[in-house]
């Protein structure tokens, strides 16, 4: 899944984006509040994690003019304030959720699995094409009960694929979700990760459940022909 970040504490941002990105997470930092703005309007994003205070436009400013713009993308608020009255501003301006500094990363993460669990994104933990199984909690993965070991790379591209089920997925599309803005949209990173996926959960299986689009991108599907 792909995050943006805007906080404007060089230690804070560093410490939430090596966090998610341990965790598997595509993560895009910004550091002012237009900045923010910039960000989300240039790409689409699963999940915002939006600090409040902010120079040149705080975060309820942002997420206001976010919601005013129609995004409907979670927004997770960061705040050192504890005020019942900011917690209700922050909740009336659009906010999906609130956590106070400081926190643990753990329950940072948590949250964010909570809100990508809610609509528009499927409601179930437990993501299933054909065969194969996927827990988004536990973060395991079988094939015909089989355990698959992956890589948070790898494990954030399968998930966006298991979540478009039979969908033909271009290379941008795919980009968008499970890179950030420093990835080379020229190099073969995505190809290559295809590759390292196709032999976990393809080698060694009777039917093949990830297929290439010539010219178009993939798909994973119990369906096609092999």
């Amino acid at each position: 899944m792909r995050v943006l970040l805007v906080e404007d504490e060089p230690g804070i941002a560093q410490f939430i984006s090596q966090g998610l990105k341990e965790a598997g997470y595509a993560t895009d930092i910004a550091t002012d509040g237009q900045e923010g703005l910039d960000y989300a309007a240039s790409a689409e994003y699963d999940i915002i994690v939006l600090d409040i205070m902010l120079p040149q436009m705080d975060g309820l400013q942002v997420l206001r003019k976010l919601r005013s713009q129609g995004l409907k993308t979670p927004v997770l608020l960061l705040t050192a304030r504890d005020a019942v009255e900011d917690r209700v501003r922050g909740l009336d301006a659009g906010a999906d959720d609130y956590l106070f500094k400081p926190f643990a990363l753990s329950e940072l993460l948590a949250r964010l699995r909570a809100l990508l669990r809610r609509p528009p994104m499927q409601q179930d933990t437990i993501l299933r094409v054909g065969d194969l199984e996927m827990d988004v909690a536990t973060r395991e993965v079988r094939r015909a009960g089989k355990s698959i070991n992956l890589s948070p790379r790898e494990f954030t591209l399968l998930q966006y694929l298991m979540r478009h089920p039979r969908q033909v997925l271009s290379r941008n599309q795919i980009t968008e979700h499970t890179w950030n803005f420093d990835f080379y949209e020229n190099s073969n990173v995505i190809d290559v990760y295809i590759g390292y996926l196709r032999r976990k959960i393809d080698h060694g299986f009777d039917k093949p459940l990830l297929h290439t689009v010539r010219g178009v991108g993939y798909c994973l599907t119990a369906d096609a022909e092999s």
